[in-house]
């Protein structure tokens, strides 16, 4: 039977892994054994924190969106509220970019909000 040889597929995988550790510091970067270690825990860093991407970006959107609406003297929870009864289905992405860049179309979010709620006569209690 003749002898196989198995430097080629080797190599080739080798140089995958190191060309993905590219811009790793020292060893991390130069040898495969360090360079393979990294790239897994890389990999597993960069799946967890796709998830958590999603939460920062709505924690962000939420506090735009609160500052916005304590400026048109309402709080989050009321003006979210007061959104959700009237009818108007818009997302908190939306929402903060308009706070941030439409603030006249903000406040008409707001006063409409405010209108519903006052006619569907909310109660709310005051702060203690």
């Amino acid at each position: 039977m003749a002898r196989v040889k198995r430097g080629v597929r080797a190599h080739e995988r080798h140089k995958k892994i190191l060309k993905l550790a590219r811009g790793y510091r020292g060893a991390k970067s130069k040898l495969f054994k360090m360079a393979k270690q990294q790239v897994v825990r890389s990999m597993a860093f960069a799946y967890a924190h796709r998830k958590l991407r999603r939460r920062d970006f709505r924690k962000l959107w939420i506090i735009r969106i609160n500052a916005a609406a304590r400026l048109n003297n309402i709080t989050y929870n009321r003006f979210m509220y007061g959104l959700k009864i009237a009818g108007i289905n818009i997302n908190r992405k939306m929402l903060a970019d308009l706070a941030v860049n439409d603030p006249a179309a903000f406040t008409k979010l707001v006063e409409t909000a405010k209108e519903t709620l006052d006619s569907r006569n909310v109660k709310v209690q005051a702060n203690a």
